[in-house]
């Protein structure tokens, strides 16, 4: 049997983190869902850079746009929403098969919004208009300022995927927002059936400290530290997500959920982002094999999909060997290794390189449209 589909049995969905045009048109999207089980989609500006800015799929559209005195925002916006509701449409059937619990496809507001609370609500709302599809989530980052715009657009019955989390510290606040969202609308005499994920990041976690386990070793003169050093490299991120993973059960586990659940709450489940294996000395499955666990979503890059369809091996992995990952937590404080400043660096920078893949996707754009606009006047 296919692994991907097996993880189904394990209480996982699995997400595709991609999109592009040519997916949706010819079919591929289709066999995602059907021979796979893919369960859902995510979309950020890399990734809608690297489809709109190279090649030819949207050439057809932009011609479709050029002499229109379009801006550049208003043609992004026109190109992304088509795909998204596109997606959208493809998984429906998914998405009401399993009453709401999967085939949704995630849109992102704007990255320039990540430190502005009312602007992201705003932008949120927009795009919530906008792509006017009962399965879609917008996707806002879990900055400080972000939190309240989360909670803000989940009391509105916007469903939000909560993205860029890295520590136990936020996510625990991200839960909290949902909590008083949901709370809120049952105040209101609303339902509280609206979805969210948080998105908890991994493998960037292991590229960070590998770093700074490194540095340690080349500055360290005994063998004994080297060696607990070097027990440690590509062990991090997971345990990480580990020990969030029992925060999240734990969480979840208490009465103030029940009395929400009777209300039409979900879980706000975990998904993990950022699975794609970044170090080539680590097996390209290695995030994905070891957080497989009920009521979680795995969202993973194309490369690794293929990897794991051909050679995963699916098992309940996300509670096994638990007191080993706590101790992992435990010598990197003994080597001096201060986990939430180095998830704190990864928000900034993962913030300020979404800026940058938003400002090169407007930049490509505006070259595209310009010359499209150049070979039609030359006609």
């Amino acid at each position: 049997m296919n692994p991907l589909k097996q993880l189904i049995d394990f209480g996982q969905s699995v997400w595709l983190d991609n999109i592009h045009r040519g997916m949706l048109t010819s079919g591929e999207l289709a066999r995602l869902i059907e021979e796979d089980g893919v369960r859902g989609m995510t979309s950020n500006p890399t990734i809608f850079e690297k489809a709109i800015s190279s090649g030819g799929e949207y050439d057809e559209s932009l011609r479709g746009m050029a002499g229109k005195k379009m801006t550049v925002e208003e043609i992004f916006d026109a190109l992304s929403f088509a795909d998204i509701q596109a997606a959208c449409d493809a998984f429906r059937p998914l998405y009401n098969k399993t009453k709401g619990e999967d085939g949704y496809v995630s849109i992102e507001v704007a990255p320039g919004f990540a430190r502005d609370t009312q602007g992201t609500i705003l932008e949120a709302r927009r795009l919530w208009k906008s792509v006017a599809r009962p399965n879609v989530m917008v996707k806002i980052p879990a900055t400080k300022e972000g939190l309240a715009a989360i909670e803000a657009c989940l009391a509105e019955g916007i469903n939000i995927n909560v993205t860029l989390i890295f520590s136990i510290e936020r996510h625990r606040e991200v839960m909290d927002a949902y909590r008083r969202a949901l709370e809120r609308r049952v105040r209101e005499g609303k339902s509280a059936d609206v979805a969210s994920v948080a998105s908890f990041f991994v493998s960037r976690i292991d590229s960070a400290v590998d770093k700074l386990l490194q540095g340690k070793i080349q500055t360290s003169s005994s063998s004994k530290e080297k060696d607990q050093l070097l027990e440690l490299f590509g062990k991090v991120a997971v345990a990480n997500a580990k020990a969030a993973y029992q925060s999240f059960k734990k969480y979840f586990s208490g009465v103030w959920f029940e009395a929400l659940k009777a209300k039409g709450a979900r879980v706000q489940r975990p998904l993990w982002a950022s699975t794609g294996t970044k170090n080539p000395h680590y097996p390209d499955v290695l995030y994905v094999e070891e957080l497989i666990g009920r009521d979680t979503v795995d969202t993973v890059p194309p490369a690794t999909l293929d990897a794991f369809r051909d050679h995963g091996k699916p098992r309940a992995s996300i509670e096994e060997r638990l007191p080993e990952a706590m101790d992992v937590l435990e010598k990197l404080n003994l080597v001096r290794i201060d986990l939430r400043q180095v998830t704190d660096k990864l928000e900034a920078e993962g913030v300020a390189a979404f800026i940058d893949s938003y400002d090169k996707l407007m930049a490509g754009l505006t070259a595209k449209q310009e010359a499209l606009e150049k070979q039609l006047a030359l006609k």
